[in-house]
């Protein structure tokens, strides 16, 4: 395993975020666990001559200062944010799972403040600077999967050293037949829903923004979105965990939106702002080495077979012009073993239960049987 995780450590340094001299790196992480790793991607950036930091944090800490913060801390909190961004050329963000249910009682007002007042920033390091973020795999996301810690850290590792620059060139194909395509349809069980992408930049990602890496994302032309999407995976976001979240929609907004479960709180996180019910990401799961849901939106919007429709904030390279402080991956799964699904270019069927049905396509369903 620690030649894999040296094989990782030089992958993200000089593939993912290619440090040059002088540059300033830093390294956060929640999760001491993460340790050899932080290690070797240390030296790999002083290898290259970039100039390495670490941060060290902890969630139960950021949750305390969260819940007792107050206006004239968040505005020094995105002054912080400002400093950071403007100081760091690169960062590299190590998460490690402990509880995800962690902050789930801080109050929706505050979060909203909180994403106001720093998304600036976050436009700045997102848009502006490199970066990379990886989930570090933990004893609780391989209990959330029913794996043994080894053999799920082992699956893990393995997905994220998929061999990137071969994708890149494997996913040219669907990335020239996006750019040509007007109107996309989605159809699975309880799914039916059409939007355009004409015109959007279409943008594949092979390891250089997250670890594991393997999508190829645009944004639907903001208010083309109409129908019903039924996603199958649990949807975490902001301490809950939401399930078999369905959205209805109109001219491009979410006029309905429903779940098992708090749909209270579900609502709340659409009202957050004039943005955040419309899409700001639509993406299709290419990594063939990640093949069911691991709790992880690191992971499963990675999903061989999938898609991903995002509500909230758009990326600067596919800008629908939807702005909004929320940005919510959540992953439908059209493998035949999650019901099956359609995908239709210009009313052509492009992928069929997961698979790819175009002879030009073919070869990106890789192990899919």
């Amino acid at each position: 395993m620690e030649n894999e995780l040296l094989k990782l450590s030089n992958t993200i340094v000089n593939y993912s975020v290619k440090v040059k001299e002088g540059e300033r790196v830093l390294i956060i992480t929640n999760g001491i666990e993460s340790k050899f790793l932080i290690k070797a991607l240390i030296r790999d950036i002083v290898k290259v001559k970039g100039i390495p930091f670490v941060r060290i944090v902890d969630n139960e800490i950021n949750a305390l200062l969260m819940e007792l913060t107050n206006s004239k801390r968040i505005d020094e909190l995105a002054k912080h944010k400002k400093e950071e961004v403007d100081n760091f050329d690169v960062f590299i963000s190590i998460r490690y799972t402990e509880n995800e249910y962690e902050g789930k009682h801080i109050n929706t007002s505050i979060r909203k403040e909180i994403g106001e007042k720093t998304s600036k920033s976050d436009d700045i390091r997102i848009n502006k600077r490199k970066w990379v973020l990886l989930n570090y795999p933990s004893l609780i996301d391989a209990y959330k999967i029913g794996m043994p810690y080894d053999e799920y850290k082992n699956y893990a590792i393995k997905s994220m050293n998929f061999d990137y620059s071969s994708m890149e060139q494997d996913i040219k194909p669907l990335k020239e037949l996006m750019q040509k395509t007007n109107k996309v349809r989605i159809v699975s069980p309880n799914t039916d829903i059409s939007f355009s992408i004409k015109n959007m930049n279409i943008v594949p990602c092979c390891g250089t923004s997250n670890i594991p890496d393997g999508e190829i994302y645009t944004a639907p032309v903001k208010n083309s979105v109409n129908g019903k999407i039924t996603y199958n995976t649990p949807s975490p976001y902001q301490g809950n965990v939401y399930r078999n979240v369905s959205l209805i929609f109109k001219d491009g907004k979410i006029i309905k939106a429903t779940c098992d479960g708090d749909n209270e709180a579900l609502n709340a996180i659409f009202d957050t702002d004039s943005g955040s019910r419309y899409v700001g990401e639509f993406s299709l799961g290419l990594n063939p080495m990640i093949t069911k849901p691991m709790g992880d939106i690191l992971y499963d919007e990675k999903i061989i077979g999938s898609i991903h429709f995002t509500p909230g904030k758009c990326y600067d390279d596919a800008d629908n012009g939807n702005d909004s402080s929320i940005h919510w991956d959540m992953v439908l799964i059209q493998n035949k073993e999650f019901g099956g699904g359609e995908i239709y270019f210009d009313d052509v069927l492009i992928r069929k239960d997961g698979k790819f049905v175009l002879e030009d396509l073919k070869h990106l369903n890789y192990n899919l049987k």
